[in-house]
């Protein structure tokens, strides 16, 4: 079963941000957007590219109200050390959610039991909790971040303008479509 349009459980979790730690739960995501970005673990080799990526667009994500989250099933503490000692992490400045019991990465169904990691998921939140936009990559593939940043764009779109939706390769600005039997056959 899919978790477009399900509300997600609560939790709590620790994060490391800013230097700090911090505590993060379900009620920390409402009243706003926000994703929360699944990554295998610390100190590995795909995923401090993409964090690096997504640090890089996460001025644009907070121009939108967007909030952003790192999520592993390494502790916060391991966040920390990461974050002092590689160039690309340092650039982030969003929270990495320490996920050490698994509980968030079962909640979004993207935990390899026997491996004790998460897949690469990318979950966009509506500010009421409702999932929007879910993808899930195999632990090869990395994602690219100003593609995220356009689907977070669609679904703010719709969710502003009920009765329309974004066609394939919509970018902000660019025309919608207001679906209607009038338009059955002639896209």
């Amino acid at each position: 079963m899919s978790l477009i349009n399900t509300q997600i459980k609560p939790f709590k979790a620790t994060a490391y941000h800013a230097g700090k730690f911090i505590d993060v739960s379900d009620e920390s995501l409402k009243g706003k957007w926000s994703v929360l970005m699944f990554y295998p673990a610390d100190f590995t080799f795909v995923c401090p590219t993409e964090l690096e990526d997504l640090a890089e667009q996460q001025p644009e994500f907070a121009k939108l109200g967007v909030e952003v989250y790192g999520v592993s099933t390494d502790t916060h503490f391991a966040h920390k050390a990461w974050h002092d000692t590689s160039d690309a992490i340092k650039k982030v400045n969003y929270p990495l959610i320490g996920d050490p019991t698994g509980t968030l990465s079962r909640n979004f169904q993207v935990m390899i039991e026997e491996e004790g990691l998460a897949l690469r998921g990318t979950f966009v939140i509506n500010p009421e909790g409702f999932i929007k936009v879910l993808e899930v990559h195999d632990n090869g593939i990395g994602r690219d971040a100003t593609e995220l940043l356009r689907k977070v764009k669609a679904a703010k779109y719709v969710a502003e303008h009920p009765g329309q939706v974004c066609p394939a390769k919509w970018t902000e600005g660019a025309a919608t479509l207001t679906p209607s039997l009038d338009l059955v056959g002639k896209i």
